[in-house]
């Protein structure tokens, strides 16, 4: 049975990304626009509603998220 992405999982594809480009939490932080605070409770996986500035972090690290909804085929 297929599950939803943990903010776990977001948050270690996060670093994982910012890791890959060579930036320091504090420097992506600058360019998503985010505080530095906020983006290390997000790459430990802290839960939060706050799902808009979540996406832009992916974005500025160019990662994309894909959504299938029931019965659409991921392939």
């Amino acid at each position: 049975m297929p599950r939803g992405v943990t903010p776990i999982e977001v948050g270690e594809a996060i670093r994982k990304a910012r890791k890959a480009q060579g930036l320091r939490q504090d420097e992506l932080a600058g360019l998503a626009g985010v505080g530095n605070r906020f983006l290390i409770e997000v790459e430990r996986g802290k839960a939060t509603a706050q799902i808009g500035r979540v996406l832009h972090v992916l974005s500025v690290l160019g990662c994309d998220i894909e959504i299938r909804l029931p019965g659409e085929d991921g392939e």
